[in-house]
């Protein structure tokens, strides 16, 4: 048997939009578009949502939307993708990193606090895997200094924080709709705005620094160039193949969260021998069973492990390499404090195979020969 780490989502109706796409409109902001940027602000109660080319776009419009420059400083954890750094290194703001919580891979909120100084602007919490930030504690710092908040939700579409949405607690919220996240349109992304007074402006960096999109609301009779912006517009064809997952969103959650739940029950009796450690869900938080990972007793069974599911035909995978430690880490930032968990912890983490349509069948077997390993 073969398990791959990912499978491209794709059902009836993703084939059938793309191709009502095709016969219709192409270039971005039309009717597919539309749909799913209204299905966000229903369904997440978000003042503005705007699809973009990729979550390291929506972040990069967040940032400048907040206006960073040269000298200003970001906090974020370095247990993260480069794009959470790129959209603040790219305006000339330093990052600066902080240790995560061993439980659930975020960073520390209470961490957060001593890292500020009079160059801090923004705060970035990583909701990761899914599994939300303590957000309340997290937006109490930034008001009492007066801070921007930008969630990096691309992992947490659908996932919640004492009962509200990923996304939508900071000024910002950003998605990511990559093939490998719980819905895809192969390479995109969404902006959550929380103060509508402020989409007119993303709306103008979104369409290349002009007014384009009030010229097709017909708000202006010609549209020209206002301000700067780049082109962070999605096709209609990657719209149609996100709207087709939208209308299933439920359907692809639940079944996700059967999986994830099937994974959790099989190991949990190598964790109370010790063996691996599983996911922690804070009770406050509402996971959307973004992946399923593991976390071995160290590095080097982290790494005979992986190439022993590797050798099975199983793709499991390490996850980041914590930006501190990467030479751009480096040259852009600095690790407050002390990396008493980041380092540590990402070094023995496995992410199992996760993915719509993903079979007991399949798990049971990921399972068996994790089994198999500690067995031998």
């Amino acid at each position: 048997m073969t398990i791959h780490f990912n499978k491209t989502f794709t059902v009836q109706s993703s084939v059938e939009y793309i191709q009502d796409a095709l016969s219709c409109q192409t270039n971005g902001d039309g009717e597919y578009t539309k749909k799913c940027s209204l299905w966000f602000e229903k369904q997440f109660k978000t003042a503005k949502a705007l699809l973009t080319t990729s979550c390291t776009h929506a972040l990069e419009m967040a940032a400048c939307l907040c206006n960073i420059s040269n000298g200003d400083e970001v906090i974020m954890p370095s247990y993260t993708f480069s794009s959470t750094a790129n959209a603040f290194v790219g305006r000339g703001a330093k990052v600066v990193f902080v240790d995560i919580r061993p439980d659930t891979m975020n960073i520390d909120e209470d961490l957060i606090e001593a890292a500020i100084t009079n160059k801090t602007k923004v705060l970035v919490p990583v909701h990761y895997a899914g599994v939300a930030c303590e957000m309340t504690k997290i937006n109490e710092i930034a008001k009492k200094h007066r801070l921007f908040v930008i969630e990096d939700a691309a992992q947490a579409v659908m996932s919640e924080y004492q009962g509200k949405a990923c996304g939508t607690f900071g000024d910002f919220g950003a998605f990511s709709f990559h093939e490998t996240k719980n819905y895809s349109m192969g390479e995109g992304g969404a902006l959550l705005i929380r103060d509508l007074a402020v989409a007119e402006n993303a709306e103008v960096i979104r369409e290349k620094g002009t007014n384009r999109s009030r010229f097709f609301r017909g708000e202006v009779d010609k549209y020209s160039w206002i301000g700067w912006g780049s082109s962070y517009l999605p096709s209609e064809l990657n719209a149609a193949y996100l709207w087709s997952g939208l209308e299933i969103a439920e359907q692809i959650n639940d079944s996700r969260l059967i999986a994830w739940n099937h994974y959790y029950e099989r190991l949990k009796g190598l964790q109370k021998r010790s063996l691996l450690e599983l996911p922690f869900i804070p009770k406050e938080c509402k996971h959307n069973a973004h992946m399923f990972y593991i976390k071995t007793e160290n590095h080097d069974v982290q790494q005979k492990l992986l190439k022993y599911l590797k050798n099975s035909k199983i793709g499991a995978v390490f996850h980041y390499v914590p930006l501190h430690s990467s030479e751009a880490g480096q040259k852009f930032g600095i690790f407050h404090g002390e990396d008493r968990f980041t380092t540590k912890e990402s070094s023995r983490l496995i992410r199992l195979p996760m993915y719509y349509g993903l079979t007991e069948m399949e798990i049971d077997y990921v399972v068996k020969t994790i089994e198999s390993f500690f067995r031998g």
